[in-house]
């Protein structure tokens, strides 16, 4: 096999593990969008929040810290004990939870039959409220994401590919942190799968997506099942932070990976949890071969900021349900 080939196979490897990431950051859009009709701005700010607490846990920071020393005047910063990864995620993840509930509770609960343009404009509010709660609970520098996980080319990957090409191919480089997450969203994705099928709550979640008043005749708590979706969206949220914070550091702009996810809710659908599968993968393997076949050769490169969305564009003009959402007709 030429070597060309093989560089060509290797951009697609790593399409399809940045295709997986991406899925996962649309998923919780999809999750939250097919419950409760609320596109969720908020998910990119969500995914750093949860990425801000894991890493305040682990350090034992204290929270709020720069807020009572400034009314204290105290210089208190830590608490002198440090948590360890796998305790401080389950912290987190009760931490959500439990943000998951106050939404419910005290936002949403009170606009429950209003326009989607008045609750888009509720989640606008929640991004920056939580942002600005995450930047006075744990600061504003830069987080390093000490979960212990490896970084850097496999050699391993590289030695077994060395031959494949001759003298003029050094085998792949596949990043091993980008494994790892493709391995975890992999496994976060058939989860979720797996519940939304099997499990009673899943059926109920399904049943309200599908009709609120059916669900509501049924004896189904549209409260609870708001709670819920909205939880599986916070650790949604914090798996993708997590493995976006590890590799490129905790820092607010993480919450940018929101916009990442729109191109792939354009392709898949809003409504469709494989949809966002197989858009995140069209737009990681589209993106990167782009950028491989014509943006670095002809364009200067750099187009990978901006592929993604003309692809969705296109979608728009042709098929703006997406591959797998449902085509909706209103009578006039």
């Amino acid at each position: 096999m030429s070597a060309d080939f093989l560089y060509g196979i290797e951009v697609i490897i790593n399409g399809l593990m940045a295709g997986v990431l991406y899925a996962l950051v649309a998923l919780g859009f999809v999750l939250i969008f097919k419950a409760s009709g609320i596109f969720n701005y908020a998910q990119g700010v969500m995914a750093l929040f949860a990425a801000l607490t894991l890493v305040g846990i682990m350090e034992g920071q204290v929270p709020f810290s720069h807020l009572i020393n400034a009314i204290f005047g105290t210089e208190v910063h830590h608490f002198g004990w440090e948590v360890p990864a796998l305790l401080a995620i389950a912290f987190t993840v009760l931490i959500m939870i439990g943000f998951a509930w106050a939404v419910q509770h005290f936002v949403f609960r009170h606009l429950v039959g209003q326009e989607p343009i008045i609750l888009f404009m509720a989640t606008i509010g929640l991004a920056y409220f939580l942002e600005g709660v995450g930047d006075l609970m744990w600061g504003s520098d830069i987080k390093t994401l000490a979960l212990g996980l490896p970084q850097g080319g496999s050699l391993v990957v590289e030695e077994w590919t060395a031959g494949l090409g001759g003298d003029d191919f050094y085998g792949f480089f596949i990043d091993k942190l980008d494994m790892i997450a493709t391995i975890v969203a992999i496994l976060l994705v058939a989860s979720l799968i797996i519940f939304a099928q099997y499990t009673k709550q899943g059926r109920a979640m399904r049943a309200v997506a599908d009709d609120h008043q059916a669900a509501l005749s049924v004896g189904i708590s549209l409260n609870f099942i708001w709670v819920l979706v909205w939880s599986l969206a916070g650790i949604v949220a914090l798996v993708a932070g997590v493995m976006w914070g590890a590799k490129s550091g905790v820092q607010f702009s993480l919450s940018l990976i929101a916009l990442k996810a729109l191109p792939v809710l354009m392709l898949g659908g809003f409504t469709s949890i494989p949809g966002a599968i197989v858009g995140g993968l069209i737009i990681g393997v589209g993106e990167k071969l782009f950028e491989y076949t014509i943006g670095a050769p002809y364009l200067g490169g750099a187009t990978e900021n901006w592929f993604a969305y003309m692809l969705a564009l296109i979608f728009l003009v042709f098929r703006p349900q997406g591959l797998f959402g449902e085509k909706i007709i209103e009578r006039v």
